[in-house]
């Protein structure tokens, strides 16, 4: 055939055609990985500093007197219902003695945190013959002198929308700071303390500890749940219009909205049952429904994958049908089944609207011992600080998408390992 003008101009139109296509390609690859990067850079940017606290070096008079502490007796049970605060204000008004006005005195008050109270009274009870000498210990710093000291560095130092401290604190905190009594530190109760009012005080193993709990009833549920209905659908039960229906109700239960599971368990578990609010029990229950789903669709896509000689050769050799099924089909499927599971894991940790329906979102500032007592979830802890008004839980916020990011990341990890490592092409 010859190559007539309007054949090479069809061509050259598939050509420019192509280009334009790999180039839009391009554009969008492009333009998801700059999307991805300046999301994690705001949110590392904003979340590094929820990692590191502001301490401040002051010596304390441990006073009897102040505390109203007979030392003849036990004194951890005393220190239970009395304030160490006013040590610390001594202690502070020993370190400033040219502050006299009571005005100026609540702002030097202002610069230590009030969790420095339970860092003194812990101190006492362990050493409880310090009593008619000082102490000197590393105290907290408030919320306001954090954010101060963490932005030394920044053009954003002096702003009036982050920073509230008035010309006599900032002189205050350049003495310590000569002095080397101000400094910043890893902040190890972000990982080992419970939710707090102050940003300054507010840990996060709280969360953590609830979406353990929430995850572990979620798994005991829904795991085996999961993986006997999927292999009964695809080993055992009989093609009809029954089985039709229910594999398309389970493919649609996979596309519903999360917060659609959340109002299910509202309505069973809290209405009906009477289960305890905000428990992770009831959280591990509502979202084994979410994921239930999506298990038995990967769990039946892994069965359907093993060839049909695995199952004649096990049934040539005289095994049964639940041999065939769970000595050889299932274990085989067994890589497919796990990856399936953690994505569905991966994505239950992450849900806030469910769990915001059973009542998860209260403020609990305890860590939970058991299934049943109030708890919160990594996801819900994240929503709680960005909503509240104080500007310092704005890196708790971004520090507590990091962790969670992480937790992420190592689960889809995990997933992408296995099937990676126990994987076999048939």
């Amino acid at each position: 055939m010859e190559n007539t003008p309007k054949i090479i101009a069809l061509r050259k139109k598939r050509a420019r055609a192509e280009t334009r296509f790999r180039w839009y390609g391009r554009a969008g690859l492009m333009i998801a990985v700059f999307a991805l990067v300046f999301l994690l850079f705001t949110i590392i940017s904003r979340g590094w500093s929820g990692f590191i606290q502001t301490e401040i070096q002051l010596s304390v008079p441990v006073d009897s007197t102040l505390l109203g502490i007979d030392v003849s007796k036990a004194i951890e049970p005393q220190l239970l219902y009395v304030q160490t605060l006013p040590l610390i204000q001594e202690g502070l008004k020993r370190r400033f003695p040219e502050v006299k006005d009571r005005g100026q005195l609540r702002k030097l008050y202002a610069l230590i945190s009030q969790q420095a109270e339970v860092q003194l009274k812990h101190s006492i009870s362990k050493q409880p013959y310090l009593f008619g000498s000082d102490i000197t210990l590393w105290l907290r710093a408030g919320d306001m002198v954090d954010r101060y000291q963490k932005t030394r560095d920044r053009h954003s130092r002096d702003s009036a929308n982050t920073i509230k401290l008035n010309d006599d604190q900032k002189q205050w905190i350049a003495e310590l700071d000569s002095t080397g009594e101000i400094r910043l530190g890893f902040n190890s109760e972000f990982f080992t303390k419970g939710d707090s009012r102050g940003p300054e005080r507010a840990g996060f193993l709280g969360s953590m500890v609830g979406s353990l709990l929430t995850l572990l009833i979620c798994m005991c549920i829904a795991f085996p749940l999961g993986v006997l209905t999927a292999v009964y659908l695809e080993e055992f039960a009989s093609k009809n219009r029954m089985t039709d229906v229910i594999e398309v109700n389970i493919n649609n239960l996979a596309a519903v909205p999360s917060i659609v599971f959340g109002l299910l368990g509202l309505a069973i578990y809290l209405n009906l049952f009477g289960l305890p609010r905000s428990a992770s029990l009831v959280g591990g229950m509502t979202l084994s429904l979410m994921i239930l789903p999506t298990i038995i669709i990967s769990t039946r896509a892994s069965l359907k994958a093993i060839p049909p000689s695995i199952r004649d050769a096990a049934r040539a050799l005289g095994a049964s049908p639940m041999q065939v099924v769970f000595h050889h089909v299932v274990p085989l499927a067994m890589p497919g089944i796990m990856t399936g599971t953690i994505l569905g894991v991966a994505r239950a940790i992450g849900e806030t609207a469910p769990l915001l329906m059973i009542g998860m979102v209260a403020f609990v500032a305890d860590v939970p011992r058991s299934f049943v007592d109030p708890a919160t979830a990594m996801p819900v802890q994240i929503y709680l600080w960005a909503s509240s008004p104080e500007i310092g839980f704005v890196e708790k916020t971004a520090a507590g998408i990091m962790v969670l990011l992480g937790l992420l990341l190592l689960l889809n990890s995990l997933a992408i390992l296995i099937r990676k490592r126990f994987e076999q092409r048939w």
